[in-house]
C-alpha cells in the first residue's frame, strides 16, 4: 500500500529540490504545490509540514478517503478525480478552496460542503455507480454554494431531475451531459433563474429529441452564448425572443377576445326560460308561436228520456300553415 506522507516527498525527485541553506523542514513550509498523480497512492498520511499548500494533485490513484488535510486552510485547488472515493467528508477546514475535482469516483450523494463557501467550481462528472442509482444532492450543500459555485459538471450520472439545483444562481456553466432529463418545462424553469449562465451542455439527454429543443433554452437562458457546443448569435436570440413574445401576446389576446363574447337576447342570467319560448342562436331559424285554437261545437245525440241536448265540446287542434 502506497501512503503519501513526508517520506514519500523526501524520495520524489520531482519536489526534494532543496534549496542552498534550508533544512528538509524548512523545505516542506515552503512547498505549495504538490504533484503526486498515477502513483497507485491508497491513503494520504500526515502531510501538516506542508502548512502553505495551495494546490494538490491526486488524480488517477487508489484512495478511498479523503483524509488528513485539516491541515491545508491554504488549499485553493484540490484534484482528485479518478480515485475510488465513496464519500465527500474532512473537507470543512479547507474554507479557501475555489476549485475540486472528484469527477470518475464512486459518490452517490454530494454533501459535506457546507463550509466551502469559496467554493466556484465543482466537477462530478462519471461517477461509478451501481445500476438504477443516480447521484443525489444534500440541500444544504447546494445552499451553501448558492452564492459562490460558478461551475458545476455532473456529466453522465443518470440525472433525471435538476430541480434541486434551482439555487445556484451564481452558475455560469452547466455540464450535465449523458444524463437522462428530459421534462423541457423544468428546465426552462430552472434556467430561468440562472441569469448568469454563458455555457451549457445537455448533449445525450432525451430532451435533446424534443420538438425546437434549442430556441425554448435559447428563449429561456437571456445570457447563453454557447448551448450544446455551438455558439448563439445574438440575431438567433433576438428573432427568437421576439418570436415567443408574438405567439404568447396573440394567445393572450384570444383568451381576452373568448372571455369578452356578448350573450345574445336569448339568454337572460338569472332567469327561468319564458312559456312558449325556444332558446336558438341568432342564425337558427325560430320556431314560431302557435296559431289561435278554435273551437267546434259539435251536437251529438244522446240516449235515454233526455231529448237531444246540445252542448259545446272545444276540441283543439293546430291549423295547418
Amino acid at each position: 500500500m502506497v501512503h503519501l506522507n513526508i517520506d514519500l516527498i523526501a524520495k520524489s525527485r520531482n519536489h526534494f529540490k532543496k534549496k542552498r541553506g534550508l533544512s528538509f523542514p524548512e523545505y516542506l513550509k515552503t512547498l505549495t504545490h504538490l504533484h503526486f498523480s498515477g502513483k497507485n497512492i491508497e491513503d494520504i498520511g500526515d502531510l501538516s509540514m506542508c502548512r502553505n499548500l495551495t494546490v494538490l494533485y491526486l488524480y488517477d490513484n487508489q484512495i478511498t478517503h479523503i483524509c488528513n488535510l485539516g491541515f491545508a486552510s491554504n488549499l485553493t485547488h484540490l484534484y482528485m478525480q479518478n480515485n475510488n472515493i465513496t464519500h465527500i467528508d474532512s473537507l470543512s477546514n479547507l474554507q479557501m478552496l475555489s476549485k475540486l475535482y472528484l469527477g470518475g469516483n464512486r459518490i452517490t450523494v454530494v454533501e459535506g460542503l457546507e463550509q466551502l463557501t469559496e467554493l466556484q467550481e465543482l466537477h462530478l462528472e462519471n461517477q461509478k455507480l451501481a445500476p438504477g442509482e443516480k447521484l443525489l444532492f444534500d440541500p444544504r450543500t447546494l445552499l451553501s454554494l448558492a452564492e459562490s459555485l460558478c461551475v458545476l459538471n455532473i456529466n453522465n450520472n443518470n440525472i433525471d431531475d435538476i430541480r434541486d439545483l434551482a439555487v445556484l444562481k451564481e452558475l455560469q456553466h452547466f455540464y450535465a451531459s449523458d444524463n437522462k432529463l428530459h421534462n423541457m418545462e423544468e428546465l426552462e424553469d430552472v434556467f430561468s433563474l440562472w441569469p448568469q449562465l454563458l455555457q451549457m451542455d445537455l448533449s445525450g439527454n432525451p430532451v435533446c429529441k424534443k420538438p425546437k429543443y434549442r430556441d425554448h433554452l435559447i428563449t429561456a437562458c437571456k445570457s447563453l452564448e454557447v448551448l450544446d457546443g455551438r455558439e448563439i448569435k445574438e440575431l438567433t436570440r433576438q428573432f427568437l425572443i421576439n418570436w415567443k413574445a408574438s405567439k404568447e401576446a396573440k394567445k393572450k389576446k384570444n383568451k381576452t377576445h373568448m372571455l369578452s363574447v356578448p350573450l345574445t337576447n336569448d339568454f337572460n342570467m338569472g332567469q327561468g326560460p319564458h312559456p312558449g319560448h325556444i332558446y336558438s342562436h341568432p342564425s337558427m331559424q325560430r320556431w314560431k308561436p302557435q296559431q289561435p285554437l278554435r273551437v267546434q261545437k259539435l251536437k251529438i245525440p244522446m240516449i235515454g228520456p233526455l231529448n237531444h241536448v246540445a252542448f259545446s265540446s272545444a276540441i283543439c287542434s293546430h291549423v295547418d300553415a
